[in-house]
């Protein structure tokens, strides 16, 4: 059977890439579909300020003459300067339960990693934290949040026949709000005791503009926290504002918290957001004409609350203002009637995080796999 592929120069090639998820993952009732509007955006080089220190190949691929999947080369530049490495990365990868189709595609890649003299590839990864990454290896039967990815369990058997193995993995939490017991004792007095023994304060936001007025406070703040994490690359001036539009925009001020030192400054943050993942589902990839009606709704009304991005400047790390903010969110939670909440990925060797949340009632209830070639 023929199998053809093909690198995305034109309109037309774009929304093929663009509709082949959509072909994949058709009636699976867990699989959450991306703004169709943001993907667009996010490979536009004009539009996306990642493009400043990475550059990228689109593929897709034919069988028979059917759209049969698509991947990502990204050659990241800003992360190879950090780490000292010759990395190629990989991602928005989709097939067909087909191997040849997979090989195909990952050839591909392989194929402009050996051009660039590139010694491995990783993936999957976007152009920074803050884009998806992963594969999901367990827990398909959950609903992800609208920040990763969902896969078919046939992925891992398609990347692991191209050669890859695991790199690290991310662990997912879903954690109970604790109405009926409330929040245990043993926190509050902790909370209180960090409180009185230092000047560090709960940041309350007035208003919406309040919030936005230190939003990129919050992003140079993220840079620091990340500076250590695996993979993590730093955020130009312009991804910081692009990524406070994507994601400030939608937040209840009520539901972000912040740390601030006596003088006056941030020193650390946690964005929890509604899930908008029926929603997303519900949209069809598409804002209009109904898209916004179900995201707005689900801001407004859902009962289920996502853990995006929190941040702890160093100096402050170890002290107990991650609980603070922890406790006031969920404070926060019990009176906006939410239920339960996501955690969404987690480094698998970041202990530390892992323990937040055993007063919650933790489910680990879904992992996710960086996978690694030499080239």
């Amino acid at each position: 059977m023929a199998i053809e592929t093909r690198e995305v120069r034109t309109k037309k090639d774009m929304k093929d890439f663009l509709k082949i998820p959509f072909d994949i993952y058709k009636d699976n009732e867990y699989w959450v579909p991306e703004l169709v509007s943001i993907e667009k955006e996010t490979f536009d080089p004009k539009k996306n300020p990642g493009y400043q220190g990475a550059d990228t190949k689109l593929f897709i691929a034919y069988k028979d003459g059917k759209l049969a999947g698509r991947i990502v080369g990204l050659n990241s530049k800003v992360a190879n300067e950090k780490y000292k490495s010759k990395n190629m990365r990989f991602g928005w990868f989709e097939s067909i339960n087909d191997k040849d189709v997979s090989s195909a595609l990952f050839n591909e890649v392989f194929k402009w990693a050996k051009g660039l003299e590139m010694e491995t590839i990783t993936g999957p990864h976007g152009f920074t934290d803050l884009d998806k990454e992963g594969m999901l290896i367990e827990g398909f039967e959950e609903l992800p949040t609208v920040a990763v990815y969902y896969n078919h369990p046939y992925y891992i058997e398609l990347v692991e026949n191209s050669g890859f193995i695991k790199e690290i993995d991310y662990w997912e939490f879903q954690t109970m709000v604790p109405h009926e017991k409330g929040i245990p004792p043993k926190l509050l007095r902790l909370a209180e005791r960090i409180k009185e023994r230092s000047s560090l304060k709960i940041l309350e936001f007035k208003s919406k503009k309040h919030l936005m007025s230190r939003a990129e406070e919050m992003f140079r703040l993220l840079d620091e926290t990340f500076e250590e994490i695996y993979g993590s690359v730093p955020l130009n001036k312009k991804q910081i504002s692009y990524y406070v539009k994507n994601y400030i925009t939608f937040v209840d001020k009520d539901m972000i918290k912040a740390v601030v030192n006596e003088d006056g400054e941030m020193i650390a943050f946690m964005i929890t957001l509604p899930s908008l993942s029926k929603a997303f589902q519900k949209s069809k990839g598409k804002l209009f004409p109904f898209g916004w009606f179900h995201i707005l709704k689900a801001l407004k009304t859902n009962k289920i609350l996502d853990f995006y991005l929190a941040g702890v400047r160093k100096k402050y790390r170890g002290t107990g203002v991650d609980l603070m903010m922890v406790i006031e969110i969920v404070k926060s939670g019990m009176k906006k009637g939410y239920i339960y909440a996501e955690s969404n990925p987690e480094l698998e060797t970041n202990e530390k995080v892992h323990a937040q949340w055993k007063y919650f009632a933790p489910r680990l209830h879904k992992k996710r796999r960086i996978f690694k070639k030499d080239v």
